[in-house]
Order: C-alpha cells, then sequence, then structure tokens
C-alpha cells in the first residue's frame, strides 16, 4: 500500500513529498513518514534530530542556511501551520542542477514536505503569521560547520515572493557565497 506521493522537482534528488490523505467525517488520516517508502525512493532513513521553528510574523526569512561537509546534512522540511515559501539550492560538486534553485509552498492546508539532500542550501520566508516549521534532521548539528549565503545573492537570482520583513543579523549580513564554503 502506497502512503506518500514522491514528486520529483527540477533539482537533482530533491523531492516534493506529498500526503496520501485517508479522509472521512473526522477529517484525514495521512503517514507522514515511511522508512521503507523513502528506502524505495534511495532516501536516507535516519534522521537523528528533529526542530521546531516557529516564525511569529509573516515575511519573516531564515536563510540560505548549509553545513559544509563532512557534516552536510540532508533534511526532511514541513509546514505544520500557516505557510512559508520554501526555497533550496543544488551546492553540490558534480551535480547536474549545480547552482540551481528551486522554491514551493508548504503549508499546515497542503501538508505537504521537501526533501532536501545533503550538500544544499536551504532556506524559506514566511507567507503567514504564527508559521511552524518542522525539520527531520539527517545529520546532527554541528555548529562549526554552519555557513551560509545572503538570501538575495545575484548568483542564484532566487524569485522570493516578497522581500523580507523580519530577519536575524546573521542572516541579513551573510556575504555571497564562496564555492570554496561548501568543504569536501
Amino acid at each position: 500500500m502506497r502512503c506518500l506521493l514522491f514528486k520529483t522537482t527540477p533539482l537533482e534528488s530533491a523531492f516534493l513529498v506529498e500526503l496520501d490523505r485517508h479522509e472521512d467525517g473526522r477529517g484525514f488520516f495521512a503517514r507522514t513518514f515511511c522508512e521503507t517508502e523513502f528506502s524505495r525512493h534511495g532516501l536516507p532513513t535516519h534522521f537523528p534530530q528533529c526542530n521546531l521553528s516557529h516564525n511569529l510574523r509573516s515575511g519573516t526569512l531564515r536563510g540560505m542556511h548549509f553545513n559544509a561537509a563532512p557534516h552536510a546534512e540532508s533534511k526532511l522540511v514541513r509546514c505544520v501551520s500557516g505557510a512559508i515559501y520554501d526555497v533550496i539550492v543544488d551546492l553540490r560538486a558534480g551535480s547536474s542542477t549545480r547552482f540551481e534553485w528551486f522554491g514551493v509552498e508548504l503549508s499546515q492546508g497542503n501538508g505537504s514536505a521537501l526533501f532536501i539532500p545533503a550538500g544544499f542550501a536551504h532556506g524559506f520566508v514566511t507567507l503567514t503569521d504564527d508559521a511552524d516549521v518542522f525539520y527531520h534532521m539527517g545529520e546532527f548539528f554541528h555548529a562549526e560547520a554552519a555557513r551560509g549565503f545572503r538570501w538575495n545573492d545575484p548568483k542564484f537570482a532566487i524569485r522570493w515572493p516578497s522581500a523580507p520583513v523580519v530577519i536575524s543579523e546573521r542572516d541579513a549580513t551573510y556575504p555571497d557565497f564562496h564555492p570554496d564554503a561548501v568543504g569536501g
């Protein structure tokens, strides 16, 4: 029985994971993760950490973040309250989609998740107040490996739905991307 719907994205190895909802008069039930189905798609099934990001205001931007090798991390990201515009950038050397980006709306309403392979940068801007984002992390956090680049770096020309209203000083002052930051 299929419980998740895996949709390819324009970026190599990244998937939109949609719910296969079973609805009735009470609402719906849907599985959000299945080790067998993830394995069948060649995706990791070990997520040693989970994180929750609560964002008070619409227009809050977090990103663009990644971890340098050897601590690059995959992520499974789902918006469980409100809505976000989620963006990923392929930074992997040798990838056919290196330096390309993809953005998608994730929301409580659509229930979709985005699987982000290790070696990608990730960020989002909230589309609603009180947006909660839940992350399954494929690697333990290593502060010394944390990196980032500006959300509006001209190298990537990401088309955000709007400029950020709320952004941390760290995210606002990241330098433009440099390939040496990825490590390896």
